[in-house]
């Protein structure tokens, strides 16, 4: 090999490397964004410098700070993208017409987003920073409750309940799922699919309703299903007309049950007073005969006197 071939080698060997470290503005920003949202996530905003995000995206501290102007600056990027990702995903789950599975698609959605941005939602739930700006965990339960809100006090004028109390329930469904959801970041036990639908036993039937074998309904499992195409709108308002149609038939159903319940609620209210009236004349019968008795005995005590000789 000749003095030229061996510098023509030697450069290629240098420049090849370099140029694909070569960046555009756009494509450095991202970077330095998700190496970031990984630190956020693991050390939080207090335990993340300037210098490990920089010493990690392999730039010098500068170059941070013409992208984002500080460690502020980037975590309030990082948490903006986070919640709108996650809002995004839970208005996308309210915009079913029945409300048990808009409840069903809400809690899934949750479940799917921390299943699949564990760091992001570690961020949010993490820190609360005053660097976020509004970006805090409870300014996003606040924005999800907001349009829950909504669907409930629809919900509840159709059932004649006050919608005025639409806003405490929202708090309420919200703080739940997302507590739940708090929980289950770490444990992951048991599947999505099974906290979902306990999540919904627990808010659509309530304590003293509570299913004890429940689960997703079909329409919501398809959805939620990654790895199948999305329904078109034509299958979806028709899965909607069969989903709904069968939840009428159970409403119908537990409607005619509690019925039947009261019935004989009522019946066994009427034999407890029917034995409490046979037990009171009883007692009044006992108390008569007693006090014949005494008389009785009263009367043959005077009659045993006046034969008494004087």
């Amino acid at each position: 090999m000749n003095g030229h071939a061996g510098v023509a080698v030697i450069m290629e060997t240098v420049t090849e490397p370099r140029s694909r470290r070569r960046m555009s503005g756009s494509e450095r920003r991202e970077q330095l964004i998700r190496i970031s949202r990984t630190l956020f996530a693991e050390k939080g905003f207090d335990g993340t410098s300037i210098e490990e995000i920089a010493a990690t995206a392999q730039v010098s501290k500068p170059v941070v700070y013409e992208h984002f102007g500080g460690k502020e600056g980037v975590y309030a990027v990082v948490v903006d993208r986070e919640m709108q990702k996650l809002l995004g995903m839970i208005t996308e789950a309210l915009s079913a017409t029945h409300s048990l599975i808009k409840l069903e698609r809400a809690a899934l959605a949750l479940l799917r987003y921390i299943e699949e941005s564990s760091e992001g939602f570690r961020i949010l739930v993490r820190d609360s920073h005053a660097a976020s700006g509004t970006g805090t965990f409870a300014s996003l339960i606040s924005e999800i409750a907001s349009q829950v809100e909504d669907v409930l006090a629809d919900e509840f004028a159709s059932r004649g309940y006050d919608p005025k109390l639409a806003p405490m329930y929202a708090q309420m469904l919200v703080g739940m799922v997302a507590l739940t959801g708090q929980w289950w970041l770490d444990v992951r036990k048991p599947g999505r699919e099974e906290v979902a639908a306990h999540l919904v036993n627990l808010a659509w039937n309530g304590l003293t309703g509570l299913n004890p074998d429940p689960a997703i309904t079909v329409t919501s499992r398809e959805l939620s299903l990654p790895s199948k195409p999305r329904p078109s709108e034509k299958e979806l308002r028709e899965l909607e007309k069969a989903r709904e149609k069968e939840l009428k038939e159970a409403e119908k159903i537990r409607q005619r049950e509690l019925k039947e319940a009261e019935k004989a609620r009522v019946r066994e209210l009427r034999e407890r007073e029917r034995l409490l009236k046979e037990a009171e004349k009883a007692r009044e019968r006992e108390e008569k005969i007693r006090q014949r008795e005494a008389r009785l005995a009263e009367r043959a005590a005077r009659l045993g006197q006046a034969d008494q000789p004087e």
